[in-house]
């Protein structure tokens, strides 16, 4: 993989977040518009620290779409493959910020263009060629977008990437919660790097105790090599063959950043 044009090629939801700003002389909450979706979020930072990054998803052509592209694109993201439907608009997500950090989500997303992607408008031979291969739940929870990730993830297997995966499970966007357990359990079976929310391990293995829960996994899975459980205002805990590290919460100006 020395020869691999990205370091990280990731796919899935590019969106934005309405995220609370206050409130207006009446009274009434204001909304700021934020690039968001949690793909792109990761290839942002890793971007940042120096790494090479390019992103695979589809947005409306629309104000949203346009903002999303440019936005992505001064982060020094790859945005060549991002797609434009013609036809329905960018996914938008409306967040209310709880105490402690954790976040409650609302969504326009019936449809929403993120939903539509196809396995042929899929850059094959730039995932086949990456060394990290990235992709969350919410590109698998319709059938069209999910044939596209499991397209995307086999090619990227057989060109011998890494699989990133992170579960981010929003409920709202299931038709049930089994079938959201089924597409957790085959990015779990796929991925070499798991990065779970501490909420999601329970989900998965009705343990509160990450220790307990990041083994049960382990076992039922053994594909995973690095699993890394995150806890809000908590920290995180990274699991890798017989090590544990904990990392305190990132604070800024006193608030958690839960990201």
């Amino acid at each position: 993989m020395a020869n691999a044009r990205f370091d990280v090629v990731a796919l899935g939801e590019l969106l934005i977040d309405f995220t609370e700003n206050g409130r207006s002389g009446q009274g009434n909450p204001l909304f700021e518009a934020n690039p968001g979706g949690a793909p792109c979020n990761v290839l942002a930072m890793l971007t940042k620290l120096g790494w090479r990054c390019a992103f695979v998803g589809k947005v409306g052509k629309d104000m949203f779409g346009r903002q999303l592209a440019a936005a992505t694109g001064e982060a020094g993201i790859c945005m060549d493959h991002l797609v434009f439907d013609q036809e329905v608009r960018t996914t938008l997500a409306f967040v209310h910020t709880l105490p402690g950090g954790d976040r409650d989500f609302s969504f326009s997303r019936s449809p929403g263009a993120d939903m539509m992607l196809t396995e042929q408008e899929l850059p094959l031979e730039v995932i086949a060629g990456c060394r990290i291969f990235h992709f969350g739940t919410l590109s698998m929870t319709h059938p069209g977008v999910r044939a596209a990730t499991c397209r995307a993830v086999a090619c990227a297997k057989q060109g011998g990437s890494l699989i990133s995966f992170y579960p981010n499970l929003r409920p709202p966007l299931w038709q049930s919660l089994e079938e959201a357990r089924t597409q957790i359990s085959y990015g779990l079976a796929h991925c070499d790097i798991l990065k779970i929310a501490d909420n999601e391990l329970e989900f998965m293995t009705g343990e509160t105790d990450f220790g307990k829960g990041a083994a049960m996994l382990r076992q039922r899975y053994p594909n995973i090599r690095l699993l890394n459980v995150t806890a809000g205002a908590e920290g995180s805990h990274a699991f890798y063959e017989g090590l544990r590290v904990f990392v305190p919460a990132c604070k800024k100006g006193g608030v958690v950043e839960t990201t």
